[in-house]
Order: C-alpha cells, then sequence, then structure tokens
C-alpha cells in the first residue's frame, strides 16, 4: 500500500500550505506541550467553519421574516438592541459587523428614512454620530428576532445535539475572547 502522507506543498483554499507534522517528528511533543497547529490542519478547520457558516446562512435568509427587512440590516438593528445605554457610536457599531464603514452609513440612511434607527451627535466630542433603535426598529427587531431564533434551532437542532451545540458555542467563545471579538 502507497504511503498516503503528503510530502509536498499541497493546496488547501487556493493556498500552498506545508503538510501536517508528524506527532513523532514534531519537538513540541517531546517537551510534553501542546503542538502547534500545523498550516494546514488551521486552514481546513477555517475553510470548515467558514463552509458551515455560509450553509447556516443560506437557510436561515430562508425565513420568512427576512422579506420584511434584509438580514444585514437585521444585524444593525439586533446589535443596537444589546446597547446597555440604547445609543452607540456608529464607528463603535460597525465593530461588530462585516461591513465596510461607507456601506453602514448608507445602510443607517436607508433605515433611519424608514423610521427604524435615530441618530444625534456623540454627547462627548459631538464629532461623531451616536444611533438608537426607534419604538418602531424596536418593534421590528422583536418580531424578526422571535422568528429567527426559531428558525436557527429549525436549522442547527437536527445536525447537532444539545451538549455539540455547547460544545460548538464554548470553542467560538475562546475565539471569540482570543481575538477580541
Amino acid at each position: 500500500m502507497a504511503d498516503e502522507t503528503p510530502t509536498a506543498v499541497e493546496p488547501v483554499l487556493g493556498l500552498a500550505v506545508e503538510p501536517a507534522i508528524e506527532p513523532a517528528d514534531d519537538p513540541a511533543v517531546a517537551g510534553n506541550r501542546e503542538p502547534e497547529p500545523s498550516v494546514r490542519q488551521a486552514s481546513e478547520t477555517w475553510e470548515s467553519l467558514f463552509r458551515a457558516q455560509v450553509g447556516i446562512m443560506r437557510r436561515i435568509r430562508e425565513d420568512r421574516a427576512f422579506r420584511d427587512l434584509p438580514i444585514r440590516e437585521y444585524d444593525v438593528l439586533f446589535n443596537l438592541s444589546r446597547c446597555p445605554t440604547g445609543w452607540t457610536r456608529l464607528n463603535e457599531l460597525n465593530h461588530h459587523l462585516l461591513i465596510s464603514q461607507p456601506s453602514l452609513s448608507r445602510m443607517v440612511d436607508r433605515l433611519e428614512a424608514r423610521n427604524l434607527v435615530r441618530r444625534r451627535p456623540a454627547a462627548a466630542d459631538h464629532r461623531g454620530i451616536e444611533l438608537a433603535l426607534t419604538e418602531e426598529g424596536r418593534a421590528l427587531q422583536r418580531r424578526i428576532g422571535s422568528s429567527h431564533v426559531h428558525r436557527i434551532r429549525e436549522v442547527l437542532a437536527p445536525v447537532l445535539d444539545p451538549g455539540e451545540m455547547d460544545q460548538l458555542k464554548a470553542l467560538t467563545d475562546k475565539i471569540n475572547a482570543r481575538l477580541g471579538a
């Protein structure tokens, strides 16, 4: 039987990566430390996480609740709903979203035109902009959010049992904590 261990650089997600180090060859194992993940293992883990997220999002977008408001705009309302004071700076909100600052500004314009958010000059320095949900925005976020969490359960429950959900949450919480997300 031929040895299937990669001996050359192999592409993963279009990137050239080094083959994984065998535990017997890894100096970290000899020192009884946890070995560092290989580039291959890290990229395969990222690809798996990314593909799972894409698959989940495709199914969640099918939720009828997102006919009233696109999911990216709902994400803005959701993040605003989590602000302890009810207000947050536009640039702070942008840290929680996967969207450019100019795109977020245009989106806020659309949400404000629909009376879902309101803005004011930042209280501390008047140079920035602060945002908050309007009552209409809060009501829409709650209505969509209720449907959204049920759809999330419909998508994940057939795939992961409660213990696996706890494990996945612990792992993603660990990633978020280390990345400062």
